[in-house]
């Protein structure tokens, strides 16, 4: 039950307040909750205030609290006001997904069960307020946040949780995977791959350690970035055609794209995805790769570079054929190169619109130079 406010309007405009004691209930044919009126206290401005608050201390008296009346501080003293609202929302996609369920069955011991706390405590600051996890633990976890389950995380266990995850990555990608592909119902019959690079503000790169079980990761090498003045680490993601997160890598920053194919390859042999086609772009296309691709039957697009003299320009972009159009700017044809085993099938694509675009580009360019040029014959004369 709760104390309803409604108004009336009366002709000459003005307006006339009533309370009313109302509860919830619900209706079947409405098929929705409507208010029952209980008792009718009349108009707001005929209504003895000093009633009212005898009524709401009698209710109070019963659970042996007195209320706080005209601004003055009662027994029930308000301490904290937690936001949890996004921390809710997470907690639940959480559990949806059973993420904690399979961290937790990779815990060897009591110890190690925290872990999965840890774990969710900074992706759910990640996602919400990033920080690090030296302010997460001190301000974010300690102070702003309510997180039921975690109040026994240390420091320590933030770290740790990172090596945990590193250790089981593998079955807890797959076991996530899985779960969401039957959520959503994905299509997994094409996993697109690339990778990246993410650079760190430190001057030297990573040496190998004796005692060290992995191999130097932070090196310079090819910066997607531009920076080149620091060390890297080189990131891979396969994802479905709907960018559902497949599963990722991480290699050291000294790893060129094309030799990351192989690894990919064998990592995603054992999830049995089915008849999928990986796609890849120019910087994943090598004879090597290519083969290894195939093997097993396996189906790949890869994009192709083109270079002065070589097939592509010679004999794809040389043949003749009719264009299917695909949409307004794209239009596509087939081109087979070789005979046997060894035919290499090249899918040409052609955007008018880019096209047109780049036309006109080029031909600002040249009158640009014929400019240029003009200026200097003049001044030499």
């Amino acid at each position: 039950m709760y104390l309803r406010s409604t108004k009336r309007s009366n002709k000459d405009g003005s307006e006339v307040q009533y309370y009313q004691l109302a509860e919830n209930v619900w209706d079947p044919k409405r098929k929705c909750s409507v208010a029952k009126v209980v008792y009718n206290f009349g108009r707001a401005d005929q209504v003895d205030p000093e009633s009212l608050r005898r009524l709401a201390k009698s209710i109070q008296r019963v659970f042996g609290e007195e209320p706080t009346v005209d601004g003055q501080a009662g027994e029930l003293d308000l301490r904290d006001s937690w936001p949890y609202g996004g921390v809710y929302a997470l907690e639940a996609l959480w559990k949806e997904l059973d993420i904690g369920d399979v961290l937790r069955s990779h815990a060897a011991t009591k110890h190690q069960a925290i872990f999965e706390r840890a774990l969710f405590v900074m992706v759910a600051n990640r996602c919400l307020s990033p920080y690090s996890k030296l302010y997460c633990w001190e301000q974010w976890l300690r102070e702003d946040v309510f997180l039921p389950g975690a109040r026994a995380i240390e420091l320590h266990h933030l770290y740790l949780a990172m090596d945990f995850l590193e250790e089981h990555k593998a079955e807890v990608e797959k076991a996530i995977y899985f779960k969401m592909a039957d959520l959503m119902n994905a299509d997994v019959d094409v996993v697109f791959y690339d990778t990246t690079s993410l650079h760190f503000e430190i001057d030297e790169e990573d040496e190998q350690q004796d005692y060290a079980l992995s191999k130097p990761l932070r090196k310079r090498g090819y910066a997607k970035n531009g920076r080149t003045d620091a060390p890297q680490i080189v990131i891979g993601l396969a994802v479905t055609r709907d960018g559902l997160p497949v599963r990722s890598w991480v290699f050291s920053g000294d790893t060129s794209d094309v030799t990351t194919v192989d690894k990919v390859k064998q990592d995603l042999r054992g999830w049995r995805l089915g008849r999928c086609v990986f796609v890849g772009d120019a910087g994943m296309n090598s004879a090597d790769n290519r083969r290894r691709l195939s093997l097993g039957n396996g189906k790949y697009i890869l994009g192709s570079r083109m270079r002065a003299g070589d097939e592509v320009t010679k004999d794809v972009l040389g043949r003749s054929g009719r264009y299917k159009v695909v949409r307004d700017n794209l239009r596509v044809k087939e081109v087979s190169v070789g005979d046997g085993e060894r035919r290499q099938r090249y899918v040409v694509c052609h955007n008018p619109d880019e096209q047109a675009r780049q036309r006109q580009h080029r031909d600002k360019v040249i009158a640009e130079l014929d400019a240029e040029l003009s200026t200097m014959q003049q001044s030499a004369a």
